[in-house]
């Protein structure tokens, strides 16, 4: 099975990227499921429900969220009449929505897809990150329930990515890290059959920083003080992410590629 992932998509510039060069990778590539996280993809805090929509016209199997599941109140209802949309596990004991899913290729494979937010420098005491996916990877064995399981690991710091991707190996197909913006080179698979990669990047404008216009940032960082709100860059995006090929009958990675396609940081496919 060859499943794509995109990290988070920023705003408007990500979204158009998102709409231009989704539909031809999956026909490029042969791709049989997509995953896309899309929690900035609305003015870079949070996903409308219109939006979230474009995302899985353009090509998404599923949208994850993040920290900033809910900053678009619509998508609080919103979530509840759309499966293809999933929120951090350990987001809120009563936040709408589920924190996985296991969906259905178009050969009747099954894919879970699962999101968690880590506890490292994050702005809320979330709750404990590992036994909430403990509990969901017992319960879909990979290779058993589920041909393919991916891990949408979403906080700041690379370490607890790396925990995670280390306490998940041999239990699911990929774990991605997400959350940061910034592209990571550490690809690889684990020793247990587990793809890893700490960061996927993102899917905007990379002349920015992490996304947002310059001039905001800049200014709060060499001043001390603020002016206006931040504003998502407009420029040319690069849709950043990874591609994983799995076997059919363990679940476990064969291949992983980087992906960078677009924009400033445009590389060749897999």
């Amino acid at each position: 099975m060859r499943t794509l992932f995109l990290g988070d998509v920023m705003g408007r510039a990500g979204r158009a990227a998102i709409t231009e060069h989704l539909p031809r990778l999956r026909s490029q590539w042969k791709l049989d499921f997509v995953v896309v996280n899309g929690e900035n993809a609305s003015s870079g805090m949070g996903l409308t429900g219109e939006h979230a929509k474009g995302l899985l016209d353009a090509g998404a199997d599923c949208v994850t969220l993040g920290d900033h599941a809910f900053d678009q109140k619509d998508m609080l209802s919103f979530i509840e009449n759309e499966p293809r949309i999933v929120r951090p596990i350990n987001f809120a004991k009563n936040a709408p929505g589920r924190g996985h899913r296991l969906f259905t290729d178009a050969r009747g494979r099954k894919v879970l897809v699962a999101q968690v937010l880590g506890q490292v420098f994050m702005k809320r005491a979330y709750d404990d990150p590992f036994s909430a996916i403990d509990a969901v990877l017992r319960a879909h064995p990979l290779g058993g329930q589920a041909q393919m399981i991916l891990v949408d690991m979403h906080c700041e710091a690379t370490s607890e990515k790396m925990g995670m991707g280390h306490f998940c190996d041999g239990r699911a197909s990929l774990v991605v890290g997400t959350h940061t913006h910034v592209p990571t080179g550490d690809a690889q698979i684990l020793p247990g059959g587990t793809g890893y990669l700490s960061d996927a990047g993102m899917c905007g404008d990379y002349n920015s920083v992490i996304g947002m216009d310059k001039a905001e940032p800049m200014r709060r960082f060499v001043t001390g003080m603020g002016k206006t709100r931040f504003q998502p860059a407009l420029g040319e995006a690069t849709l950043s992410g990874v591609l994983v090929e799995t076997d059919d009958r363990t679940g476990k990675a064969t291949a992983l590629h980087m992906i960078r396609q677009g924009g400033r940081l445009e590389q060749s496919g897999p």
